[in-house]
């Protein structure tokens, strides 16, 4: 049920009249009292919400503010955004897409799921190379769920005192059972590395257990999200405490055309000889193209020609794959 932070924000906002906080609010209410057993209050709760935002279209899409800043030790663990991006903003191929609505529908549906004795979808590992839509799938999520994506800060939470570690992880995990938002792991590799590695030592070891027993163990309000551009470094283990599992690759050429053509949506674009810009945009991530793509299109505005050609664009592309090849 609600806290009393949660009621004093729900207070202040609704006498300052910011309904997109207070809807916020409410709906950290109802996930609160989802996960306390109070399946049928909460889905008349968000009912109500629905019908409340249905009369004031204008403010459907607004990000609500958060109950509180992460505070204490906290702080440096976690960082939090309200994300604007919307699954209709990605361009995945259809069978991520596809996996990533049902975790929506899963979310929006958890009270009919759990009045039947199922679970939603809870904890989520996106696998896959750099630069392919892992952490906007993230943000993305959180976006369509209206929720805070807290991001966890390695660089705050892994120390040289491994057991300072595991109490950290305590913290985290503390904060998903009385906030609801999508906790997103990146690089998570550096947490569950493959137990039985030869340069692995006892700390790291237990660090790793601790972190399989708070996966297993927990059920967080929101999501857990994990990812990692190196599958093959993680823990067995790691996969079985996941509900599932979705692996990203590198676009197709079809696909690879489709992040190209957005995101110069806004600029003028001449005639394409396609068949070069496929082969110049081969291989390349969908971040790659989309940085080629901005490129291509600033050196055209810049220059005064305002139309984007297959000649900037193919130069632009090969010169993401240049910087590739240097980075390794």
């Amino acid at each position: 049920m609600a806290t009393a932070d949660h009621v004093k924000a729900l207070v202040k906002s609704h006498a300052e009249g910011d309904d997109a906080r207070f809807y916020g609010v409410a709906l950290q209410v109802a996930a609160r009292a989802a996960k306390s057993g109070q399946g049928r209050f909460a889905q008349e709760l968000r009912e109500l919400i629905d019908e409340a935002k249905s009369r004031a279209p204008s403010q459907r899409d607004a990000a609500p503010v958060p109950v509180a800043q992460p505070r204490g030790e906290l702080a440096g663990l976690l960082s939090v955004v309200y994300p604007a991006v919307r699954m209709g903003d990605l361009v995945l191929e259809p069978s991520i897409r596809e996996r990533l609505e049902r975790v929506v529908l899963e979310q929006r549906q958890q009270d009919r799921l759990r009045d039947k004795g199922f679970h939603p979808l809870r904890k989520v590992l996106l696998v896959g190379p750099p630069g392919t839509g892992k952490t906007l799938s993230a943000a993305a999520l959180a976006g369509e769920l209206s929720l805070p994506l807290f991001t966890i800060r390695l660089d705050g939470l892994i120390t040289k005192y491994m057991g300072e570690t595991a109490a950290k992880l305590r913290l985290i995990f503390d904060a998903m059972n009385s906030t609801a938002g999508v906790y997103f792991f990146d690089e998570v590799d550096a947490l569950a590395g493959e137990r039985s590695r030869d340069n692995d030592v006892g700390e790291i070891r237990r660090v790793l257990n601790s972190f399989l027993q708070f996966l297993e163990q927990e059920d967080p309000d929101g999501l857990l999200v994990a990812a990692t551009n190196h599958p093959q470094l993680l823990d067995a283990a790691m996969f079985r405490r996941f509900d599932a599992v979705i692996e990203y690759e590198r676009p197709s050429a079809d696909l690879a055309r489709s992040v190209i053509k957005n995101r110069l949506s806004t600029v003028k674009v001449g005639r394409m000889d396609w068949k070069k810009v496929d082969a110049a945009a081969a291989g390349l991530s969908h971040a790659e193209l989309t940085l080629a793509s901005e490129s291509a299109a600033k050196e055209a505005i810049l220059s005064g020609a305002e139309t984007v050609t297959d000649s900037l664009l193919v130069s632009a592309l090969n010169d993401r794959r240049t910087r590739q090849a240097a980075r390794g």
